[in-house]
Parts: C-alpha cells; sequence; structure tokens
C-alpha cells in the first residue's frame, strides 16, 4: 500500500527500513516521506512503530534460541 503519495513511498519500504534498525527520522531522510504536505505522517509512524517493535522482539527471540541451543548439548551430554 502506498504510504506517501507525494513521494510514492509504500508501507513495504518502510517496514524494511525499520525492521533493519532504522529510526524514523533516518527512514523520513532516505525515502523523503512525510515531507512534503504531511499528510502520510501518522500512518507512516504508525507502520515505523509496528515493525520497528516487530524487529526488536524476532532478534530477542533468536537471541534466547541460540542461548537454548548452545545449553541443551551440555546438559544432554552430563546426563549421558
Amino acid at each position: 500500500m502506498i504510504v506517501c503519495v507525494c513521494r510514492r513511498v509504500s508501507d513495504r519500504e518502510i517496514a524494511r527500513h525499520a525492521r533493519a534498525g532504522m529510526s524514523f527520522d533516518d527512514i523520513q531522510f532516505e525515502l523523503g516521506v512525510a515531507t512534503q504536505c504531511g499528510q502520510c505522517e501518522g500512518c507512516a509512524r504508525e507502520v515505523h512503530a509496528q515493525c520497528a517493535c516487530a524487529g526488536v522482539a524476532s532478534l530477542h527471540c533468536a537471541t534466547e534460541t541460540v542461548k537454548e541451543s548452545r545449553e541443551w548439548p551440555q546438559s544432554s551430554s552430563v546426563a549421558a
């Protein structure tokens, strides 16, 4: 879906940049979203907030999975 009509920026572009760890200000500078008429700023910030939080949560889950996978072989070798 096109979020910014003036700059033709889609929600997918905003989401991709947000998941890469970019702040909204960085995305605004990079893509030009919400820099002309400003009507899309609320929607663009919402997409950024949803995807930035999802990116952090998935990173946290991935870190926990790595910790668990490292611990599992040690505990099974001790029990054997």
